[in-house]
């Protein structure tokens, strides 16, 4: 069973999800199947076709993995912002606080999460120029966001984090993962969540992020 959702409300309430997991309920192995299933379904650079998921559900390697996230996640979230990250972050008071807020829930109780995806490809980006990173993200990320949606539409919840990055190779190691050869991209928790009505986000308006023909400086406040 799927939730009866347009596409248009599928893409705008499929959310980052932490305190909403349901951590208490298993995830079937059948749904995360399809999910990946429906993944693999899209758009990859020369139909190279080079993503992998990696699915942990088992108890003891979940532990493992939840503790790599633990002491990843300080270092993966000390990057200080610009200035126009917090006026975004800011834009909605009380918006930065939610997330945060989230992100510390989300930590309390990663052990408890029924399923962690770990999205990996094929081929290393590090120190690579950008016409190298463009084509190895561009074929992990619509899958990665595919599947995401897949989640959505069945129940799921997931978030995209990057907590894996620092401590990537310690991760790699506990998966078996060959470091040299792939890139671990995201590290993604997945459960049903607690109810299903999320709704559209509030961002800053259209005229700050659009540009017609060529770049235009926008200022670093808001209009409303």
């Amino acid at each position: 069973m799927t939730l009866d959702l347009t596409p248009d409300q599928l893409l705008s309430t499929t959310r980052a999800v932490r305190k909403r997991l349901d951590l208490d309920r298993p995830v079937p192995r059948r749904l995360i199947e399809e999910c990946v299933d429906l993944a693999t379904q899209a758009p990859t650079g020369r139909n190279r076709q080079r993503w992998h998921f990696l699915v942990v559900t088992e108890p003891a390697q979940r532990r493992a993995v939840a503790d790599i996230f633990l002491r990843a996640l300080p270092l993966a979230t000390g990057h200080p912002l610009t200035e126009r990250d917090a006026w975004r972050m800011n834009y909605h008071p009380g918006s930065t606080e939610r997330v945060f807020d989230g992100l510390r829930h989300l930590a309390a109780n990663i052990h408890r999460v029924p399923a962690f995806v770990i999205p990996g490809v094929e081929g290393r980006t590090d120190h690579a120029p950008v016409t190298v990173q463009a084509g190895a993200w561009g074929s992990i990320l619509p899958a990665v966001w595919s599947f995401m949606l897949a989640a959505r539409a069945r129940g799921l919840g997931t978030t995209w984090t990057t907590a894996q990055g620092p401590l990537e190779r310690e991760l790699a190691e506990v998966l078996g993962v060959p470091h040299d050869d792939i890139m671990l991209a995201a590290f993604i928790p997945l459960a049903y969540t607690i109810g299903t009505d999320f709704k559209p986000a509030r961002r800053v308006p259209l005229e700050h992020v659009l540009h017609w023909d060529r770049w235009e400086q926008r200022s670093a406040g808001p209009t409303r």
